[in-house]
């Protein structure tokens, strides 16, 4: 009788301690979150993007790299047997279309599950190096290319992969072949990832790589997401999805990151853009990731793009810039602006232009 009752008090410790995991899960989630839709004008969906536009990088001269296809046991995909791409957009144009780029023989695009993408312009010759973060075969690489504007052909140069990058979600690139990467999960396997979730094992990290130093620099995040730089190349922004902050680091000489603050936030935040001239943050943003992992039609994951002013003072501004419920724009990763166009991406669904310059009409 008395082992029978020490099993019973176990099992309900045990159900008791799981239940509770699970509903911060879901609070973590946002699992009730609804947002009512904030439109912007002159908005119209990208034509040619069908299957995500999970990240993307723009050039100083307005060329934009989008990274499209990416599939994940826990993510949507309407073409779950179709290959990643890199898709190249001109924003100079009145009337941009994506041009699917090349990639050079010898590099398996069959394979090929693109994630996060970075881009560093070597000073010295103007050579366009563009990173990408790749997931073949459920792995976790980082492809860097040589990009030849001429032939919209990328060259293929180098694969990385290394033990303290088991699973990579979002990258920065910093020279030809040196970077910031968030590692989103301790674990590579996805059984161990969902339990590393469920527990909120605060275990996701920053790591810095480069052919001579690789180091894990900033720990204890939740889920490490979008990342990148300031425009003086001072500080390192991490963004927390699961905690629904943006950490800023300060940069080390040595490339280690300090922490200096953590900016909450109301929203689960994924890729940051930072603007090159005010050092202005655009984040794209999921207003209820619980929809997001549990796919409906009927009620799918919405968007939200959220703007973060002076974030290096004593008090920042965040403003809600955009948000939808769905029905125009899914499961939004990405915000970024050249001169007056913002571009939403989404993970598994479109891609939203926007001209913030011109007087108001109706979504398309």
């Amino acid at each position: 009788m008395g082992k029978l009752l020490t099993v019973g008090v176990v099992l309900a410790a045990l159900l008791g301690f799981l239940s509770e995991r699970f509903l911060t899960y879901r609070s973590r989630l946002l699992y009730d979150r609804e947002p009512e839709n904030k439109d912007l004008p002159n908005c119209r969906l990208i034509e040619g993007i069908e299957y995500g536009s999970e990240d993307l990088v723009i050039l100083p001269n307005g060329l934009t790299f989008i990274s499209s296809g990416l599939k994940s046991p826990i993510l949507k995909s309407f073409a779950p047997d179709r290959p990643g791409e890199i898709f190249l957009l001109d924003l100079n144009e009145a009337d941009p279309k994506p041009v699917v780029l090349k990639i050079s023989d010898g590099f398996d695009v069959s394979s090929f599950n693109p994630h996060g993408v970075s881009a560093h312009i070597e000073e010295t010759d103007n050579v366009v190096y563009v990173f990408v973060v790749n997931h073949p075969h459920g792995t976790s690489t980082v492809e860097i290319f040589k990009f030849e504007e001429e032939n919209n052909y990328l060259l293929h140069l180098k694969t990385i992969k290394h033990e303290l990058l088991p699973s990579i979600d979002d990258i920065v690139a910093l020279g030809p072949e040196s970077f910031y990467a968030t590692v989103d999960y301790y674990f590579a396997n996805f059984i161990m990832q969902y339990v590393e979730i469920l527990l909120g094992l605060p275990w996701s990290s920053v790591v810095y790589y480069s052919p001579t130093d690789v180091k894990e620099v900033a720990c204890g995040f939740y889920f490490t997401n979008g990342i990148n730089i300031s425009p003086a190349r001072k500080y390192i922004y991490i963004a927390d999805s699961l905690d629904h902050s943006i950490h800023i680091m300060g940069k080390d000489d040595n490339n280690s990151l300090t922490p200096v603050k953590v900016i909450p936030l109301e929203t689960i935040p994924r890729s940051i853009d930072v603007d090159p001239v005010t050092g202005n943050l655009w984040v794209g943003c999921l207003p209820n990731c619980w929809k997001l992992f549990n796919y409906d039609p009927e009620s799918p994951p919405g968007s939200e793009v959220i703007l973060i002013q002076n974030i290096l003072s004593d008090e920042p501004v965040v403003t809600q810039v955009y948000a939808n419920n769905g029905s125009v724009l899914q499961g939004s990763s990405v915000a970024a602006v050249y001169e007056n166009k913002l571009i939403v991406g989404t993970g598994f669904h479109k891609a939203l232009l926007c001209d913030l310059s011109e007087p108001e009409h109706d979504v398309a």
